[in-house]
């Protein structure tokens, strides 16, 4: 069968924080290699980078995200004086309808679904229509950080909580193929490997004569060396010393994303799955988004590569 006679594409954008600024340099890997994306499912983060893009507003999103640091990112937290969480998120929406002004999900050129859990049922919640900020607000509301979403009497929360990666949930179309971003995968990749991650990271970045790169690869490479410093110190790893309720709680948090997005992957494989560990980046690295889109473009072109030459 010849890989390239349909390249319509069904593309699926998974939830993770900062690293869904992967998502970017996947679609654009995608259309660099003339694959047309005719529908798009995400949650979490996913279901931001989805929306920019659905609403032709991808590229826009892109040179925002950029400009962010962490002076910004304070800029954007808007703190709650609630129990039920830390920050209210009406900033960040904000910020985001002055790329994309609000519209209703069933007008958006190319077909969206957005994905959200319902705290009081445990149910799934999917959009395809309605508000476009309000799916996106409730599709990131990770549980105590933002604010729950109160809609039709649910409380909404995190579509990445039962969804991480929403494969059944795409409209698809005759022929088209199914592609997915999962940005949570599992972190168990060798030490080796890593080392070869970040040299193609730099590569990427030096061809594509990004500003400041020298200092954003030292940055990498600087985290690099805290994480393999972090495996051997695990070795001998000291409970008291280490293990906190924080520290527990995050893992936890961790390991059930990545159990439901292999759940998804093995109900609904997709025919290209470009998968970046967990650990690469942090939830909040926002300030890396460089280094995250690059890594995203990467990604991408290596599955599409694997793809193409069955």
């Amino acid at each position: 069968m010849d890989n390239m006679e349909n390249k319509n594409v069904a593309l699926v954008l998974g939830s993770g924080g900062a690293r869904g600024l992967a998502h970017i340099g996947a679609i654009e890997a995608l259309e660099e290699r003339g694959y047309r994306i005719t529908s798009v499912s995400g949650c979490s983060m996913g279901s931001i980078i989805a929306g920019m893009f659905c609403a032709g507003k991808l590229r826009e999103a892109k040179e925002w995200f950029l400009s962010v640091d962490r002076q910004r990112i304070l800029q954007l937290t808007d703190f709650s004086i609630t129990g039920n969480s830390l920050v209210k998120g009406r900033k960040v929406i904000q910020a985001l309808q002055e790329i994309v002004p609000e519209c209703k999900i069933e007008s958006l050129p190319v077909p969206l679904t957005l994905v959200a859990s319902d705290l009081l049922t445990t149910d799934e919640v999917v959009f395809r229509e309605g508000s476009l900020f309000e799916a996106i607000r409730a599709s990131i509301s990770i549980p105590l950080f933002f604010q729950p979403v109160q809609w039709q009497g649910r409380l909404l929360v995190d579509g990445g909580i039962l969804n991480p990666l929403p494969l059944r949930q795409i409209e698809r179309h005759e022929g088209d193929i199914l592609v997915a971003m999962d940005i949570s995968g599992k972190d168990g990749l060798t030490i080796e490997r890593r080392q070869s991650d970040v040299l193609k990271i730099a590569q990427a970045l030096q061809e594509k004569h990004i500003p400041y790169a020298p200092k954003a690869i030292q940055r990498l490479q600087d985290n690099l060396s805290h994480k393999l410093t972090a495996i051997e110190r695990a070795k001998n790893i000291n409970l008291q010393g280490t293990v906190n309720y924080v520290t527990m709680l995050d893992r936890m948090s961790d390991m059930q994303i990545q159990r439901n997005t292999q759940l998804a992957i093995e109900l609904t494989p997709p025919d290209v799955l470009a998968s970046m560990p967990q650990y690469a980046f942090n939830t909040f690295d926002f300030d890396k988004a460089e280094l995250i889109i690059a890594e995203g473009h990467r990604l991408m072109s290596e599955a599409l590569d694997k793809y193409e030459a069955r």
